[in-house]
Formats: C-alpha cells, structure tokens, sequence
C-alpha cells in the first residue's frame, strides 16, 4: 500500500509524493513523469518493481508542481531549472540517504539532467543508476510530429504561440469535456501503432489535473534545454534509455543521442511504439529499469551514497 504525502518547497508548493516499499530498502527508484502527466502514469512499473523486488527496493513517484494532485506555482517557476530543484527537494526530503535510480520520461528525464546539471554534487552523492524514458537533452531540435519539416514549423509556431496563452490562464484547468473530444488527436500524439483505451483515459484524467499555466509555462524551458554536456559527465552510471520508433515527440535521434553521450547505456528501440512507453511496452520498460537495478545493487555502495546528502550544489 502507497504512502501518501506532500513535501514543501522554499517558495510554497506543495508536491504530491506516493512511496511503496521500506524506508531502509538498499536502493530506491524515484519516477518522474512527462509534461502534463502525473505519476499515475508509472503504475504498471510500480506494481511490478513492488511485486518482483520485495524489500530490495523502494519507489517513490510524485506529481511535478502544476501537475496532478501538487499545487499550482507562480508562471517564473514553470521551468526545467525549478523542476531540477524540485527533485533535490524531494530527494532530502524522501530519501535523504542510501542510493538511488532516477527514472524519467520525457520532461521527467530532462528534469534528472537539470537535477545533475544544477545540483552536480547532490547527484553525485546520491545517484547510482538513470534510465531515460522518451526523452531528449536536445530540446525540439529532433521534433517533427512525424511530419515534414514545412509542416512541423508551422505546427510548434501555434503550439508555441498557444502556450504562452495557456501561460496566462494560471490555475485553470481544460475542461474534461473538450479533452474527451481531442482523445483522437491525444491517441496520434502519444501513442504508436497499438493502444489500450484505458490508457487514454488515464492521460486524458492526467491532462484534466494539470493547470494550464504548467501546460503552457513549461514549454519554452522544454523546447531549450540542451544537456548533453551535462551528460557526457555521468557515463560511469549504469544506465539505460528507451525510446519508440513510432515516437512523435522524441523520436529515435533523441535517445541515440542519449546513448552517445553514455556509451555504456543500453538503447532500446521499440517497433510500432509511440512516446508512452510505461503505458505500450511496459515489459521494456520494466525489463530496463530492473536491469539496471540489478547492477545497482550488485555492485558495492560508495560512502557518498550510503551517506545523508548535505550539499545541495546551489
């Protein structure tokens, strides 16, 4: 049974933190979702990981700010950087020693690279593993919602321009009625050649909990952020990166990308997969994120990791 909380942050929100698993557990997984998502979208990885580690491993998954059932912040903070801050927070706070995985998917891994590129030695202290999900350290550079270019152009010049509207809209929220009517558009976006449609109504519902200002907001951080180099620094992590190639958002470029800047990361493409692999190809996912588990605690714990993290790195 999850337990369920809110950590505090400096400037007033509160996140929504659900953990599975012993406190005193050698390692804990931390789950970050994507853009406008919430951390309902790992549950097939938090039942498996709860059902096959035992009292091996710990889980923790919450909700970024703006997002599921965390609280609205002000329009300043909808950016990558505060989200990279978010994580060191909820690191203290959660799991203030012992080693960790950090799992992220779409924002969620750009979020891990803000995390290591902002607060380099509170990660090196407490991280021992990542596994990248549908995501990117390149920005929009590779984003042409499988399209040509002409057209990709014009599409992130609305989607831009839309945004900074939603921005505005501060902790309003879409309404459901109209989300069940963009269901088709949402099943082409996300999703790759096969979809359970009880995964459309769990990221429609996601979608329905985020307030626009974070659907808007946070967009220009995403599409900017460049992180390789940041990247480049942790290839002694054991690692993997997963991505589809049906992926309309971060397609195939983004994890190859990943995976050169760690050449020890196991790539995988899935075939006919879209950008929600938790949710088509969990057994992947899974399989990924238990491998590296598996090497993390084989191998033997540094002190920093077995350690309470002090510095922050700000």
């Amino acid at each position: 049974m999850a337990e369920r909380f809110e950590v505090g942050t400096p400037d007033g929100v509160r996140l929504h933190v659900e953990v599975t698993g012993p406190a005193d557990a050698p390692v804990t997984a931390v789950l970050l979702h994507g853009w406008t998502l919430d951390g309902r979208s790992w549950h097939r990885q938090v039942d498996a990981l709860t059902a096959a580690a035992g009292d091996a491993v710990r889980v923790v998954a919450y909700d970024a700010r703006g997002h599921g059932r965390s609280s609205c912040m002000a329009l300043p903070t909808a950016t990558l950087a505060q989200l990279g801050d978010d994580l060191a927070a909820v690191l203290d706070a959660v799991t203030p020693a012992g080693r960790v995985v950090l799992v992220g998917h779409s924002m969620g891994g750009m979020t891990i690279m803000e995390y290591a590129h902002r607060h380099p030695d509170h990660f090196a202290a407490r991280t021992a593993g990542l596994v990248f999900v549908s995501t990117t350290a390149e920005g929009h550079t590779h984003t042409v919602y499988g399209l040509s270019p002409r057209i990709a152009r014009l599409i992130r010049l609305a989607e831009t321009t839309g945004a900074g509207v939603l921005a505005r809209c501060g902790s309003w929220r879409a309404p459901r009625a109209l989300l069940n009517a963009l269901q088709p558009s949402i099943r082409w976006m996300l999703f790759g050649d096969r979809c359970d449609p009880s995964d459309i109504r769990l990221v429609t519902s996601a979608v329905a909990r985020a307030s626009l200002r974070s659907i808007g907001g946070f967009r220009a951080s995403i599409g900017a952020q460049h992180r390789l180099d940041t990247l480049t620094a942790l290839a002694h992590l054991p690692a993997a990166a997963l991505v589809g190639d049906r992926d309309r958002l971060t397609p195939p470029p983004c994890a190859e990308s990943i995976a050169a800047a760690l050449p020890a990361t196991e790539l995988t493409v899935c075939p006919g997969a879209g950008h929600m692999l938790m949710m088509e190809r969990p057994d992947e996912v899974n399989a990924a994120l238990t491998g590296v588990l598996r090497r993390v605690l084989a191998a033997p714990a540094r002190d920093g990791h077995d350690a309470s993290a002090t510095g922050t790195g700000r």
